[in-house]
Protein backbone atom coordinates (compact mmCIF):
# COMPACT_ATOMS: atom_id res chain seq x y z
CA UNK A 1 0.00 0.00 0.00
CA UNK A 2 1.07 3.54 -1.08
CA UNK A 3 0.03 6.19 1.80
CA UNK A 4 3.27 8.12 1.52
CA UNK A 5 4.92 9.29 -1.43
CA UNK A 6 7.62 11.36 -1.97
CA UNK A 7 8.00 13.79 -5.09
CA UNK A 8 11.33 16.24 -6.35
CA UNK A 9 10.71 18.86 -8.18
CA UNK A 10 13.53 21.13 -9.42
CA UNK A 11 11.29 23.18 -11.62
CA UNK A 12 12.12 21.23 -15.23
CA UNK A 13 9.66 20.07 -17.41
CA UNK A 14 10.25 16.33 -16.78
CA UNK A 15 9.76 17.21 -12.63
CA UNK A 16 6.19 18.44 -13.31
CA UNK A 17 5.28 15.66 -14.80
CA UNK A 18 6.20 13.97 -12.20
CA UNK A 19 4.77 15.97 -9.72
CA UNK A 20 1.86 15.54 -11.96
CA UNK A 21 1.82 11.85 -11.51
CA UNK A 22 2.64 11.62 -7.94
CA UNK A 23 -0.27 14.04 -7.26
CA UNK A 24 -2.75 11.69 -9.52
CA UNK A 25 -1.63 8.62 -7.81
CA UNK A 26 -1.95 9.86 -4.52
CA UNK A 27 -5.70 10.75 -5.20
CA UNK A 28 -6.12 7.29 -6.51
CA UNK A 29 -4.46 5.64 -3.17
CA UNK A 30 -5.14 8.26 -0.63
CA UNK A 31 -1.57 9.10 0.13
CA UNK A 32 -0.11 12.07 1.31
CA UNK A 33 2.89 13.83 -0.69
CA UNK A 34 6.00 15.26 0.49
CA UNK A 35 7.10 18.07 -1.71
CA UNK A 36 11.06 17.79 -1.89
CA UNK A 37 13.51 20.60 -3.85
CA UNK A 38 17.04 20.71 -2.82
CA UNK A 39 19.35 23.39 -3.39
CA UNK A 40 22.82 21.94 -4.81
CA UNK A 41 25.52 23.03 -2.51
CA UNK A 42 27.72 22.65 -5.83
CA UNK A 43 26.24 25.46 -7.21
CA UNK A 44 28.10 28.01 -4.86
CA UNK A 45 31.13 27.99 -6.75
CA UNK A 46 30.18 30.80 -8.70
CA UNK A 47 29.58 33.46 -5.59
CA UNK A 48 26.58 35.32 -6.96
CA UNK A 49 24.55 35.48 -9.65
CA UNK A 50 24.66 38.85 -11.82
CA UNK A 51 22.21 41.67 -11.35
CA UNK A 52 20.50 41.29 -14.44
CA UNK A 53 19.80 37.98 -14.36
CA UNK A 54 18.02 38.11 -10.65
CA UNK A 55 13.75 38.75 -10.77
CA UNK A 56 14.38 41.97 -8.97
CA UNK A 57 17.38 43.12 -10.49
CA UNK A 58 19.74 43.05 -6.82
CA UNK A 59 22.92 41.48 -6.88
CA UNK A 60 22.23 38.26 -4.62
CA UNK A 61 24.29 35.49 -2.88
CA UNK A 62 23.29 32.01 -4.48
CA UNK A 63 21.97 30.29 -2.26
CA UNK A 64 19.33 32.64 -1.89
CA UNK A 65 18.79 32.70 -5.34
CA UNK A 66 18.79 28.88 -5.43
CA UNK A 67 16.34 28.95 -2.25
CA UNK A 68 13.36 31.50 -3.62
CA UNK A 69 13.61 29.35 -6.83
CA UNK A 70 13.42 26.05 -4.92
CA UNK A 71 10.04 27.33 -2.94
CA UNK A 72 8.59 28.50 -6.06
CA UNK A 73 9.04 24.91 -7.27
CA UNK A 74 7.35 23.25 -4.23
CA UNK A 75 4.41 26.35 -3.97
CA UNK A 76 3.52 25.27 -7.47
CA UNK A 77 3.42 21.51 -6.65
CA UNK A 78 1.53 22.69 -3.58
CA UNK A 79 -1.01 24.49 -5.52
CA UNK A 80 -1.73 21.30 -7.44
CA UNK A 81 -2.37 19.52 -4.45
CA UNK A 82 -5.09 21.81 -3.04
CA UNK A 83 -6.58 21.94 -6.39
CA UNK A 84 -6.68 17.85 -6.37
CA UNK A 85 -7.50 17.44 -2.51
CA UNK A 86 -4.16 16.04 -2.08
CA UNK A 87 -2.43 16.57 1.38
CA UNK A 88 0.90 17.52 0.97
CA UNK A 89 4.15 18.87 3.03
CA UNK A 90 6.59 21.20 1.23
CA UNK A 91 10.64 20.50 2.35
CA UNK A 92 13.30 21.93 0.92
CA UNK A 93 16.82 20.93 1.58
CA UNK A 94 20.17 21.67 0.72
CA UNK A 95 23.29 19.75 0.24
CA UNK A 96 24.35 16.72 -2.62
CA UNK A 97 21.30 15.86 -4.29
CA UNK A 98 20.85 12.30 -4.71
CA UNK A 99 21.64 12.06 -0.90
CA UNK A 100 19.26 14.35 0.14
CA UNK A 101 16.61 12.54 -1.36
CA UNK A 102 17.23 8.97 -0.07
CA UNK A 103 17.62 10.90 3.33
CA UNK A 104 14.40 12.79 3.04
CA UNK A 105 12.23 9.51 1.55
CA UNK A 106 13.79 8.16 5.10
CA UNK A 107 13.07 11.10 7.28
CA UNK A 108 9.65 11.04 5.33
CA UNK A 109 9.27 7.57 5.92
CA UNK A 110 8.11 7.55 2.07
CA UNK A 111 6.58 4.49 0.78
CA UNK A 112 7.47 5.45 -2.78
CA UNK A 113 9.97 7.69 -4.70
CA UNK A 114 8.29 9.64 -7.57
CA UNK A 115 11.15 10.99 -10.00
CA UNK A 116 11.63 12.32 -13.46
CA UNK A 117 13.90 11.69 -16.12
CA UNK A 118 14.77 13.16 -19.32
CA UNK A 119 15.02 10.03 -20.80
CA UNK A 120 19.10 9.43 -21.67
CA UNK A 121 20.61 6.55 -22.20
CA UNK A 122 22.55 4.91 -19.63
CA UNK A 123 25.99 6.12 -21.05
CA UNK A 124 24.55 9.49 -21.30
CA UNK A 125 23.26 9.15 -17.66
CA UNK A 126 26.82 7.74 -16.48
CA UNK A 127 28.87 10.46 -18.48
CA UNK A 128 26.81 13.42 -17.53
CA UNK A 129 25.76 12.37 -13.91
CA UNK A 130 21.70 11.95 -13.68
CA UNK A 131 20.13 12.34 -10.55
CA UNK A 132 17.48 9.80 -11.26
CA UNK A 133 20.34 7.09 -12.19
CA UNK A 134 21.99 8.01 -8.94
CA UNK A 135 19.34 7.83 -6.51
CA UNK A 136 18.38 4.06 -8.64
CA UNK A 137 21.44 3.07 -8.31
CA UNK A 138 22.35 3.50 -4.48
CA UNK A 139 21.28 0.79 -2.63
CA UNK A 140 18.02 1.98 -0.89
CA UNK A 141 15.41 0.06 -0.09
CA UNK A 142 12.78 2.86 -1.39
CA UNK A 143 11.08 2.01 -4.48
CA UNK A 144 11.70 4.35 -7.42
CA UNK A 145 8.96 5.29 -10.00
CA UNK A 146 10.90 7.00 -13.23
CA UNK A 147 8.68 9.26 -15.06
CA UNK A 148 9.72 10.06 -18.67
Amino acid sequence: MVSKILVTTDGSKAARKSVNYAVGLAKQTGATVTLLSIIDKSAFITGSIPAVATPTHIVEPIESYLRLAAETYVKEAEKLCKKKGVKSKKVIRSGHIVEEIIKEAGRSKADLIVMGSHGRSALKSAVLGSVTFGVISKSTKFPVLVIR
